[in-house]
């Protein structure tokens, strides 16, 4: 009986939560283990498809890395990375088309609906849900990365609206219809931007942004640059932070970077008061929602 009854406190406390959401949407990116184990692949599969259920609209950007580096070596295909990122010239580029837009994200697919998510593949091709220009800063030369330019937001709301969940690999066209890769991360800041998205959840192999062997629990931009200037937040993880603030700035509400190696990581960080990662915001005195 008291099993019942704390199982009942439960979801009594996540009403006022389910109530703020309904309605919103949520942009989620999707990596790291969480794409890679069995089980967490189950319970992610679980957690969009109860957001979903409670009448949030979900859009989720996925990565893969891993996945394009092994299938790259199989087929002698050398990976080099810039700054973290990954360089991608016209073989990789092959690579990073075949594995993202087609496997992994079949992959993804067929395991949310087999929780009845209604979600559907697509890459930024599709529609030109992605376009891109060659991205050209601070002196890097990543070859065929792209920085978007626009988002097709009438068709990605087109789905929402119809109950849809879109699964978006990370790939986009240039104005002469190159095919580009972008970085997951920035590409799902983008569009959360572009949809004045509620949340952007970044999932991950971190338990948040760390100084030292401190958890971050908020972090503002000011104190992000900081961070950058003294080393604490450093390569991959640059594009990430900077990309999550642009997002801010751009009227999504909260951006959260929580660890997908802790099962039910996304319910955990939206229906609780503490939540168990980093969350970026406008300033210390905006309240966690």
């Amino acid at each position: 009986m008291q099993t019942l009854q704390s199982k009942t406190e439960v979801l009594i406390e996540t009403l006022p939560w389910i109530s703020r959401y309904e309605g919103k949407t949520f942009v989620i990116k999707y990596g790291g283990a969480a794409m890679v184990d069995d089980d967490l692949k189950e319970t992610f599969a679980q957690d969009v498809t109860l957001l979903k259920k409670i009448g949030v609209k979900i859009a989720i950007v996925h990565g893969g890395g891993k996945e394009v580096t092994e299938i790259a070596g199989k087929l002698g295909i050398a990976s080099r990375f810039v700054s973290g990122q990954r360089y991608t010239d016209e073989p990789m580029m092959e690579v990073v088309q075949m594995v993202l837009a087609g496997k992994t994200n079949k992959d993804i697919v067929v395991r949310i609906n087999q929780h009845d998510g209604d979600a559907v593949g697509l890459c930024g091709i599709d529609a030109n849900v992605l376009r891109v220009e060659r991205f050209a800063e601070d002196g890097l030369d990543l070859g065929l990365v792209g920085k978007i330019t626009g988002v097709n937001t009438a068709y990605v709301n087109l789905l929402l609206s119809s109950g849809i969940m879109p699964v978006i690999a990370p790939i986009g066209v240039d104005p002469a219809w190159r095919v580009h890769n972008i970085n997951a991360d920035v590409a799902a800041a983008a569009l959360a931007a572009a949809l004045q998205a509620e949340k952007l959840v970044y999932l991950s192999d971190v338990e948040g942004i760390m100084a030292g062997e401190k958890l971050v629990h908020s972090l503002t931009e000011q104190e992000a640059e900081e961070m950058i200037d003294r080393g604490v937040i450093s390569k991959g993880m640059i594009p990430k932070v900077r990309s999550a603030f642009d997002a801010l700035e751009a009227s999504v509400n909260k951006v959260h970077m929580i660890d997908g190696r802790v099962k039910h990581s996304l319910l955990l960080e939206i229906f609780t008061d503490t939540g168990i990662g980093t969350e970026l915001i406008h300033d210390l005195a905006a309240e966690r929602a």
